[in-house]
């Protein structure tokens, strides 16, 4: 088994866990309660409901295509499925360049756990990719000739 296989995909179905639950809860909440969170001028809250749900369901097609990928080894196709779905996380955060939610603190703190499981998934991308190009000193080719 390859060490991708072996070391990474425990770790990537924690934080793909995390992250599920994380966007489910808030993008649930941003959903039912719309008119709770800053709005964008022009956009009216029924609009913004349906954006939102689109959002997450396409957000999270790309995890599920990211993991799949990843169970199967094709790695560089995984990476990147993984870091659009990521980006689920990061939108949570877009709330204040709008203004700040008056949610619960329970809501509000979803905004936060989104983004750390966004950054989460870029620390094991990162990880990933490097393992993926790690080249040995076998694999090197002098260019003193």
């Amino acid at each position: 088994m390859d060490v991708l296989q072996e070391k990474g995909l425990k770790p990537l179905r924690v934080i793909l866990g995390f992250s599920l639950l994380s966007t489910t809860l808030h993008y649930a909440h941003n959903v039912i309660r719309a008119a709770d969170y800053p709005q964008i001028p022009g956009i009216s809250v029924p609009v913004a409901q349906v954006v939102v749900a689109f959002g997450w369901v396409l957000f999270t097609a790309f995890g599920w295509l990211g993991y799949r990928a990843y169970e199967r080894g094709s790695y560089p196709r995984a990476l990147a499925f993984l870091l659009v779905y990521s980006l689920s996380g990061l939108a949570s955060a877009g709330h204040f360049l709008v203004g700040v939610p008056r949610i619960p603190a329970f809501w509000f703190a979803t905004i936060f756990t989104d983004s750390a499981a966004a950054l989460a998934l870029w620390v094991f991308v990162t990880w990933a990719w490097s393992v993926l190009n790690r080249v040995t000193s076998r694999d090197q080719v002098s260019t003193q000739h």
